[in-house]
């Protein structure tokens, strides 16, 4: 049976107060608003150009109008729903959507609302490899992750048109001449952007990729682009 990830349930309460967690766009304000022991809870932000649900936290499910609203200059949440929620921007310019889930060695499972949308890694942020359908993967409500590793995912739109198309740059390096992966999903291809070691990268031999990441060797450490 799969384990609920600390990191997304070991929260604060709050009473008529937000709590922002790491912006998912330089413009973007996120508002964690929880709701405990069944009671209605306003927590407030910027509503004027609406308001969207990015990411739920809890087992009870989070419904527009039923569990969770906007009144005022406020969104409020009741009957257990805990959740984090964005304002709409004014621009048509897509905010990109993350989701932090982390294995301490054991399946953490992660809870995030998708809806059908797609998701990729991000980052990897552990030394052990993240590869999807071995370390990591995802459900209809959930983003899983197994063997120690950590990551960064990013949740795609939910009208099919795919992920924020800006670039994912990658620092990836090889220590003590050792091999190193590091975890990124690849829709097309790699590149170096630049050499930080003074051992050179050269691709297929030092270094190289394939959809689940890339790798590093004999002393290579760069900076990536990942498309």
């Amino acid at each position: 049976m799969k384990a609920v990830s600390a990191l997304v349930l070991l929260v604060v309460p709050v009473l008529f107060s937000a709590q922002a967690s790491e912006p998912v766009a330089a413009s973007t304000q996120v508002v964690r608003c929880e709701s405990r022991d069944m009671l209605r809870v306003f927590c407030e932000m910027d509503v004027g150009n609406g308001v969207e649900l990015v990411r739920q936290l809890s087992e009870q499910n989070c419904i527009r109008e039923t569990s969770w609203g906007v009144e005022g200059g406020a969104v409020w949440v009741s009957h257990n729903c805990r959740a984090e929620f964005a304002r709409r921007q004014a621009s048509s310019r897509k905010s990109r959507r993350v989701v932090r889930c982390e294995s301490r060695g054991r399946v953490e499972s992660c809870p995030v609302v998708l809806r059908g949308a797609p998701v990729r890694l991000l980052r990897q942020q552990s030394v052990l490899p993240c590869r999807e359908g071995r370390t990591w993967g995802y459900d209809r409500n959930e983003i899983w992750v197994s063997r120690g590793c950590q990551g960064v995912f990013e949740v795609g739109a939910e009208d099919g048109s795919g992920f924020v198309q800006t670039p994912r740059k990658v620092v990836c390096e090889s220590k003590s001449n050792l091999r190193r992966e590091c975890g990124v999903s690849v829709e097309r291809r790699v590149t170096l952007v630049e050499q930080l070691s003074s051992a050179a990268c050269r691709e297929g031999e030092t270094w190289g990729w394939d959809r689940n990441g890339i790798w590093v060797d004999k002393g290579c450490r760069g900076e990536f682009s990942a498309d």
